[in-house]
C-alpha cells in the first residue's frame, strides 16, 4: 500500500517480535535508541522514510568494517546538510566556478550498529537539524547515491576476492605440509643409511680379518 495513498505498516524488531507501527499520513514513527532492524537495509530504508516525511534528504555517511572480512559493523546515516563544504584550490587559482554550498554543519543523524543476535541495533540518535526542513516528493527522493552503491560493490568483490585467497592459502598451506612430512620421511630414510654405513665401517676390519 503506497504511502501517500492511506495507512502503512513499518515493522520495528523488538525482543524478536513483529511490532507494527500504523503510519498516517500526519503520523511519523521517530527513530529512538534501542531501535532494532532486520538487516542494514532496512535500516536505510526506515530512515530514509523518516527523513522524507520530516522534510530532509538522508545522506549515507561514515562505517566500521570488521578487519577479518570487510563487513559493516556500524554505519552512520545523516542530513545531506552534514558537514561543511571545503574550497579546492590549484597552483593557479580556482579549480572551478564555486557552486552554492548545501552544507550547513547538521548534526541531525541516526547510528546504527550490528549486534550479537544479528540485529541492527540503533545507538544513537539526533533529531535536531540546524536549517528549515522541507518535505519533498517521494520521487525526488534518492535512498543511495552512487558513490555508496559502488562502494557496496566493490566491498562484495572484496569480499570474494579475500575468501578466494583464504581458499587458495589453505590449500597451500595443505600442500607445504604434505611437502614437509615427504620431507621428514625422506631425511628418516637418508639417516638410517648413513647410520647402516657407519655401523658396517665399524665391522668391516673384523670382516677382513675372518677372511
Amino acid at each position: 500500500m503506497d504511502l501517500d495513498e492511506g495507512a502503512e505498516a513499518i515493522e520495528s524488531f523488538t525482543g524478536g517480535e513483529i511490532l507494527a507501527f500504523p503510519c498516517e499520513a500526519d503520523s511519523i514513527v521517530e527513530p529512538h535508541e534501542g531501535m532494532e532492524f532486520e538487516s542494514e537495509d532496512a535500516a536505510k530504508i526506515f530512515y530514509d522514510e523518516y527523513a522524507r516525511r520530516v522534510g530532509f534528504v538522508m545522506r549515507v555517511m561514515s562505517c566500521r568494517r570488521s578487519e577479518r572480512d570487510g563487513r559493516i559493523l556500524a554505519r552512520r546515516l545523516g542530513c545531506n546538510k552534514e558537514g561543511y563544504c571545503v574550497s579546492i584550490r590549484g597552483k593557479f587559482g580556482p579549480v572551478r566556478k564555486p557552486r552554492p554550498s548545501t552544507r550547513e554543519g547538521c548534526k541531525a543523524m541516526i547510528h546504527i550498529k550490528f549486534n550479537k543476535s544479528g540485529k541492527w541495533v540503533i545507538t544513537r540518535f539526533v533529531k535536531e537539524h540546524n536549517h528549515p526542513l522541507v518535505v519533498a516528493p517521494r520521487e525526488a527522493r534518492q535512498t543511495m547515491d552512487e558513490k555508496d552503491k559502488k562502494i557496496q560493490e566493490l566491498t562484495v568483490e572484496l569480499r570474494n576476492k579475500k575468501r578466494l585467497c583464504a581458499a587458495y592459502q589453505e590449500q597451500l598451506t595443505a600442500f607445504m605440509k604434505i611437502v614437509e612430512e615427504h620431507s621428514n620421511q625422506l631425511s628418516k630414510k637418508v639417516q638410517n643409511v648413513v647410520n647402516n654405513l657407519k655401523e658396517y665401517e665399524s665391522i668391516e676390519p673384523q670382516l677382513l680379518q675372518q677372511r
